[in-house]
Order: C-alpha cells, then structure tokens, then sequence
C-alpha cells in the first residue's frame, strides 16, 4: 500500500500531466501499428516525416526535463521506430529506396 501511495503522489504519478500526457501519445503508437496493415500507397510521405520530427523532439524534452519522464521517452522512442518503419514503407512504395535483393548463396 505504501508503494502504491508512494507511485500516486510521485511527481511523475497519475495525479500529474507527466503521467496523462505519455498515456495519450501512446495513441500515435497503436495508430502506427494499426497503418502497417494497410497498404503503402495509403502512407502519407509528409505526416510521418513531421511525425518523426515530432517523436525526436519530444524524446529530447522528455529526456532533460525534471523529473526526468521516462514514460513519455518510452512512448515517443516506441512511437519513432513505428513512424520510421512506415516511413520506409512509404519510400518503397514511392521508389525511393531499392527494393531488397534475396542473395542465395
């Protein structure tokens, strides 16, 4: 019990914005594992770049801001590897980026 009060009334605990902001960017999350499904053509080129942009700036805020939020680094580091996975879909898609070769040896 005395943990949980502890976790509660933390600075980063559900009483605060360091708390609730991470829980809503983890939306960006599951809607970019969601889009993997669909096809690349789908993909818009220009919002998963600003999303990129957005998750590296946010992880550098979450990194020096005090107390330090590691919930909120959590979320934009699952949200940039998912947004970069879309957008190498997308420049695939655009032929961008070659296609992958199978070398059989």
């Amino acid at each position: 019990m005395a943990f949980f009060r502890a976790f509660l009334n933390s600075p980063v605990g559900p009483k605060t914005t360091h708390f609730w902001g991470p829980m809503a960017n983890w939306g960006f999350v599951i809607a970019g594992m969601m889009d993997s499904r669909k096809p690349a053509d789908a993909i818009s080129g220009n919002m998963t770049a600003v999303l990129c942009v957005y998750s590296l700036l946010c992880m550098r805020f979450a990194w020096m801001v005090h107390p330090r939020n590691h919930l909120l680094l959590a979320c934009h580091v699952s949200n940039e590897s998912v947004q970069l996975y879309q957008l190498s879909r997308w420049l695939k898609h655009q032929r961008y980026l070659p296609p992958k070769e199978d070398n059989v040896s």
